[in-house]
């Protein structure tokens, strides 16, 4: 059974830091690769970064970069997402995702998805 548990999301104050985990079972994740996205109430659906299967490469949604770094382990079959300097703005659910082919993500049409984790960013 396929499984993607997100953990680490909550309330924080602006400029504050959280660390999001994507625990995966199921499958092997060093053939995925992987992905978090964020639902902002009264938005649209948006990826803020991804990580590849292959070689570890990275990229970010703009309004993120410098402050969110993803990163992987596999031997823990772990994504996280590392969120510092959170701005209001940055609030939402936020979800993992995997699949085989990156474009995929791209697309935000993934084989796999998260249940989601809530984090606000509130003062």
């Amino acid at each position: 059974q396929v499984q993607l548990v997100e953990s680490g999301g909550g309330l924080v104050q602006p400029g504050g830091s959280l660390r999001l985990s994507c625990v995966v079972s199921g499958f092997t994740l060093d053939y995925y690769a992987v992905g978090w996205f964020r639902q902002a109430p009264g938005k649209e659906l948006k990826e803020v970064s991804c990580i590849s299967r292959s070689d570890g490469s990275t990229r970010y949604w703009d309004s993120v970069k410098g402050r969110f770094t993803i990163s992987r382990d596999n031997a823990k079959n772990t994504v996280y997402l590392h969120l510092n300097s959170l701005k209001p703005e940055d609030t939402g659910v936020y979800y993992c995702a995997a699949d085989p082919v990156e474009a995929a993500l791209v697309n935000a049409d993934p084989a796999y998805w998260g249940q989601g984790a809530q984090v606000t960013v509130s003062s």
